[in-house]
């Protein structure tokens, strides 16, 4: 037979449940730290979207996401590149 296997989990602790609490309930009334944080955010979102322009943060990204290739492009007369799909079908519509 197998044994049976205590499945009860023990209490946070109260340093966590302090935390939780204090995340969960504590009411911002200061203006003051409302725009801070709203600063603080647009000042993170700028940062990051500088870094792109970095060759070594470029080259991070390029490793997660790849540059799209299109397998299925046609070659056009009018573009010194193939086309893409979405391309393709807006210039036969002309």
């Amino acid at each position: 037979m197998s044994a049976q296997i205590n499945n009860i989990r023990p209490e946070f602790d109260r340093e966590i449940v302090d935390i939780v609490d204090y995340v969960m309930n504590y009411e911002i009334s200061s203006k003051v730290a409302y725009d801070t944080a709203h600063y603080c955010l647009l000042d993170t979102l700028g940062c990051g979207l500088e870094a792109l322009e970095y060759p070594a943060c470029k080259n991070c990204w390029g490793q997660l996401f790849p540059a799209p290739s299109y397998p299925t492009a046609c070659a056009s007369p009018e573009l010194s590149s193939s086309s893409t799909p979405s391309r393709r079908h807006l210039t036969s519509a002309r």
